[in-house]
């Protein structure tokens, strides 16, 4: 399939004249053909007016038709083949079975999403009859749906270029949700991007839905995206990337005449804590699956261990330096984009100049690009006294807090910002410990773990990719899981509305077959499997 460089504008392709860019080979630092045009805020325009027209109409089409195009949408992403692996290794460096495991995630996410759509449960179908002889007052017929928002912007990841970007889980979601999308591409794999966005293009086709269900531009800089949140037709933001490119969308998002909700994940260095008990049975053998954690894709996860907490003493010791023997082995690699790898070689200069810290290991040199892993050590006292200790540094370095105790140890985690996930080792001795703390990493984190890591993030029910502030924009919500539509859908609710009115959901006849709350009961009677 030919990379073209242009913006995917409703069904057609669409040169930018607004500046243009290259996507950069990772490795090389060189320029990668064709050149990019960036879209215009004519190009803009277009979008939105074709999603906003779109949205009613795609709004209502009924769920299976919605399930089937995000499998078509899985079909046409299969079907690029190698030519996908190979121009998103170029931009990315990421080896190919990271890649090719990333194209499986992001089938599977619009799976997903086929599926919750399927069972119905997302429109979340309330039904209080109407009971005109209640006293004193008789009970008017209240029904409720969820109805989708309206287009919603999604921003393209640097880290993930499928499973966070063109056709990733804000995409997928929204899409369910009834949602039109336009897309703003990441700059750092625009190839990628367009061989994905034209295989929603052709899903869109092929499934007959209006064109302006799906657009993608381009921007040389930063206008345009800004221009993307600000319009008045956009509803809402999926973002994934820095905390500062996340708060300046959340600002313009509401100074609007109509603010939106911005959903962005953002920033987190996902502290590990040693509970004194398991470190001391097994801290050694701990150290190898966390530098395996923390090197894994060169620690561009944004779940990426950045923090270590435990209590001071010979354990702890020899945690540290089984981790700086596994680190010393592990081999550099290259970074997303040269800006990515400079910024991480910054952040590690910062902690090596620090008095209070201490430089325990270093992984292998590498390549002109490659991170080289970096472990660092510091006292309970001076984290707390030193904020920007506990700031990310994105890639394959990581702090450990000595603390006193365990009362230390809690002020810590007190003293930190929002995660997106905590992650406890501790053993049988340790579960009166991990009570104590347990309230406060509820505050604290998205998701808890025991005895993991948390760079592995499943795509399925239970997951939450959140967490409070600045983890995300709103640790009501998740970016990963059947859960994230909840995001891109508001409740309406019907009073006294004919039957013949009624949206289908919420007929007597129950045409869907869905499962609905009647008088907050759950009615399962009428289903189509029954």
């Amino acid at each position: 399939m030919t990379i073209t460089g242009q913006s995917l504008i409703g069904a057609a392709s669409v040169p930018g004249t607004n500046g243009a860019f290259h996507g950069i080979d990772a490795r090389t630092g060189d320029a990668l053909e064709p050149a990019f045009g960036g879209a215009t805020q004519h190009d803009l325009e277009r979008a939105c007016t074709l999603a906003e027209a779109a949205f009613d109409t795609y709004r209502e089409t009924d769920l299976e038709a919605r399930a089937a195009f995000l499998e078509t949408i899985g079909e046409q992403i299969n079907a690029i083949g190698d030519a996908l692996i190979e121009r998103c290794m170029a931009e990315t460096g990421l080896p190919r079975a990271r890649i090719e495991g990333e194209r499986g995630r992001t089938v599977t996410q619009l799976r997903l999403f086929a599926a919750v759509l399927r069972n119905g449960d997302c429109v979340d179908a309330r039904i209080d009859p109407a009971q005109p002889e209640r006293r004193p007052l008789p009970r008017v017929d209240l029904r409720l749906r969820n109805i989708a928002l309206g287009p919603v912007a999604v921003f393209g990841a640097s880290n993930f270029p499928l499973a966070f970007s063109v056709a990733g889980g804000d995409t997928a979601s929204a899409l369910a949700a009834g949602c039109p999308v336009i897309v703003k591409a990441h700059g750092a794999h625009p190839g990628t991007s367009e061989l994905v966005g034209r295989a929603i293009q052709r899903a869109v086709q092929i499934c007959g839905l209006p064109e302006g269900v799906f657009s993608m531009l381009f921007d040389s800089g930063i206008a345009i995206g800004q221009a993307l949140v600000a319009d008045h037709r956009i509803k809402a933001v999926g973002f994934t990337g820095s905390r500062a490119a996340g708060v300046a969308l959340m600002k313009i998002a509401n100074a609007r005449p109509e603010p939106i909700p911005v959903y962005a994940e953002m920033s987190a260095i996902n502290p590990v804590v040693l509970l004194p008990g398991a470190l001391a049975a097994r801290g050694a053998a701990i150290a190898q699956p966390f530098t395996v954690s923390l090197t894994q894709g060169a620690g561009q996860f944004c779940t990426n261990p950045g923090l270590v907490l435990a209590v001071q003493g010979e354990s702890l010791d020899a945690f540290e330096q089984a981790a700086s023997a596994a680190l010393a082995n592990i081999g550099a690699a290259t970074m997303l984009t040269p800006g990515i790898h400079a910024n991480y070689c910054k952040g590690v200069e910062r902690l090596a100049a620090n008095p209070n810290v201490e430089q325990l290991a270093s992984g292998a040199e590498g390549g002109r690009f490659d991170a080289q892993a970096a472990l660092f050590a510091t006292t309970a006292d001076a984290f707390l006294a030193q904020p920007a200790l506990r700031d990310e540094v994105f890639g394959p370095a990581s702090l450990i807090v000595r603390c006193k105790d365990l009362n230390e140890l809690h002020g810590v985690l007190k003293g930190l910002e929002g995660q997106l996930t905590v992650a406890v080792h501790l053993d049988a001795a340790d579960h009166e410990a991990c009570r104590m703390l347990l309230p406060t990493l509820e505050r604290k984190a998205g998701r808890i773990l025991v005895n993991g890591f948390g760079t592995g993030v499943e795509v399925g029910h239970a997951m939450v990719h959140g967490g409070p502030f600045p983890a995300t924009t709103d640790a009501r919500t998740t970016s990963v899981g059947s859960r994230a539509i909840e995001r891109f859908l508001r409740p309406v609710s019907y009073q006294d509305l004919p039957d013949a009115l009624l949206p289908a959901a919420l007929r007597a006849a129950n045409p869907l077959g869905i499962t609905r709350r009647v008088d907050g009961v759950i009615d399962h009677e009428v289903r189509k499997d029954d």
